[in-house]
């Protein structure tokens, strides 16, 4: 893939697919142009200056030019990629959101990425691009987004909390981890991500569990691997913070993908 920012046209989109990228990640960089990555299958982690995002199939993520940010993703994964110039006008989202990927939106990008790289600018591709950039503008923002402490301290404690999901421990034994008493930690954390330590902790295990979830785990080891002691108990949460049981939120996304 030719480098996004050297395309002289207002939108670049592309096509990806593989039935295992084994694991993969791509490092801390930034391009000029606003970058969505919409996801069909599979899902993707992005950590985008300051913040942690999901996107599971059905959902894409937009990043704004100019934002540094790494991808990792694993296991089996399809979808789509557009990068949009900066001269853009249309009301395209200022800060690094997940939107909901419509119908039409992943029909618009699977077009534009049958395009030519150096499309020609007239008629029906023009109009084409214009309803995709719309459609990005307009589609509905979702809570997969966890903010990240910059802290170093905390940074630890979040790493930690991220590579051991399954360690219920409280506050006050996490405080002690990271050399901080309760207090300070909880005011750190409230400061650093504007969440509490328990509000932070479960948003976390719902962007794992959407993204094991994607890459085809069972509830019942979701839950185990968020360190539930009964699925009816994560179940519960899940559906508090998403609105649906993970059940359904997942046939939903699958649904739309045949």
């Amino acid at each position: 893939m030719e480098d996004p920012d050297a395309v002289p046209r207002p939108v670049v989109t592309y096509g990806f697919i593989t039935d295992d990228f084994g694991s993969f990640e791509l490092d801390l960089h930034r391009h000029e142009k606003g970058q969505i990555i919409l996801a069909q299958r599979g899902a993707l982690s992005c950590e985008v200056e300051g913040g942690l995002w999901i996107v599971p199939p059905r959902s894409a993520i937009w990043i704004p030019g100019g934002a540094l940010h790494s991808i990792k993703a694993s296991g089996a994964l399809e979808g789509y990629n557009a990068f949009v110039s900066p001269e853009v006008d249309a009301g395209l989202p200022q800060g690094c959101c997940a939107l909901a990927a419509t119908p039409l939106l992943r029909e618009l990008m699977a077009r534009a990425a049958t395009l030519p790289e150096l499309y020609e600018e007239t008629g029906a591709n023009t109009r084409l691009i214009a309803v995709l950039v719309d459609e990005i503008a307009s589609a509905r923002v979702e809570d997969l987004h966890l903010p990240m402490p910059a802290d170093a301290r905390l940074r630890r404690v979040a790493d930690l909390m991220i590579a051991a999901p399954a360690d219920r421990g409280t506050i006050d034994a996490w405080a002690r981890r990271a050399g901080l008493s309760e207090r300070t930690l909880a005011r750190l954390i409230l400061r650093e991500t504007g969440m509490s330590f328990s509000r932070w902790r479960q948003q976390l295990g719902v962007m794992l569990a959407v993204k094991w979830l994607a890459a085809g785990a069972s509830i019942q080891q979701v839950a185990g691997d968020l360190g539930y002691e009964s699925v009816p108990s994560f179940v519960t949460m899940f559906r508090k913070a998403l609105g649906t049981s993970p059940g359904r939120y997942m046939a939903e996304r699958h649904a739309a993908h045949h």
